[in-house]
C-alpha cells in the first residue's frame, strides 16, 4: 500500500480553513474547478456520508466521515464512482489543522492506494485542489 503526504501553511485562520472542507457551499467553489459543475453533499460527523459530484465529466467521490475533531482533524473514507476513476478501492484521507495565528498549516495524508502510479494521479488531483484553495480562503466570509 502506497501513501500520499502533502503539507501546505494557507493563508487564513483555522476555523476559516476548516470550513474550506467541510462546508458543502465551500468546497463547491474550490474543491475542482467550475467547469466541472461541482456538487456537494455533506454530513459532517462521524458516520456521516458526503458526495462530490463533476456532474459534467460523470464522475464523483463518495466516502463516510471517521473522524470529525473541529477544527483541527477531519478523517474520512475516499472511493471514485465513475469510469475509470480509479476502480473499486477505498483509500483514507486525513486532514490535520494547526493554528499559526492568521495562518494554518494543513498536514493531507491519503493512504491505502493499491500502487504507486495511483499515489501519483491523486497527488496530482490534491495539489491542483489546493492550489485553489488561497483563492477561495482569500474572498471575505
Amino acid at each position: 500500500m502506497s501513501t500520499l503526504h502533502i503539507r501546505r501553511t494557507l493563508p487564513a485562520p483555522v476555523d476559516r480553513v476548516w470550513s474550506a472542507f467541510t462546508d458543502p457551499e465551500a468546497l463547491m467553489a474550490w474543491f475542482w474547478p467550475q467547469s466541472l459543475g461541482p456538487k456537494v453533499t455533506a454530513d459532517v460527523r462521524a458516520g456521516g456520508r458526503f458526495r462530490v459530484d463533476a456532474t459534467s465529466a460523470g464522475f464523483a467521490v463518495t466516502g463516510v466521515y471517521q473522524e470529525v475533531s473541529p477544527p483541527t482533524r477531519l478523517v474520512m473514507t475516499w472511493q471514485w464512482d465513475g469510469d475509470g476513476m480509479g476502480g473499486d478501492e477505498e483509500s483514507l484521507v486525513t486532514i490535520e489543522l494547526t493554528a499559526r495565528g492568521e495562518l494554518t498549516d494543513l498536514d493531507l495524508r491519503h493512504e491505502r492506494f493499491a500502487s504507486d502510479d495511483e499515489r501519483d494521479q491523486h497527488a496530482q488531483g490534491w495539489n491542483d485542489c489546493l492550489d485553489r484553495l488561497p483563492g477561495w480562503l482569500a474572498v471575505p466570509s
